[in-house]
């Protein structure tokens, strides 16, 4: 069974950090792109960062660019996201997803597998 689990969410002040971490289990995702997605209330889920499983290939969605980095420690099967320099229009839910194909990232329908969220919350 294909697991994704989130965690490192929670309320920071504008201008602070958090790490989001994704453990993955279940499953090899060497073929695999990792990514994260964030959804705030009323809005609908938008792409925020992705990275092969293999590989250096790393996007980022022009918002977050130059303040959140996305990374991978294999031998844990974790990736991370760390955020920097939060601002208050970064609050939503978190989550972590896997698709198989690099070229089909920013699309969050063709995901294959979904982690449950964590929500981070900044305040102004």
């Amino acid at each position: 069974q294909v697991q994704l689990v989130e965690s490192g969410g929670g309320l920071v002040q504008a201008g602070g950090s958090l790490r989001l971490s994704c453990a993955a289990s279940g499953r090899t995702f060497g073929s695999y792109a990792m990514g994260w997605f964030r959804q705030a209330p009323g809005k609908e889920r938008e792409f925020v960062a992705a990275m092969r499983w293999a590989g250096s290939s790393t996007s980022y969605a022009d918002s977050v660019k130059g303040r959140f980095t996305i990374s991978r420690d294999n031998a844990k099967n974790t990736v991370y996201l760390q955020m920097n320099s939060l601002k208050p229009e970064d609050t939503a839910v978190y989550y972590c997803a896997a698709v198989s194909r690099w070229a089909l990232i920013s699309m969050p329908d063709r995901y294959d597998y979904w982690g449950q969220g964590t929500q981070v919350t900044v305040s102004s």
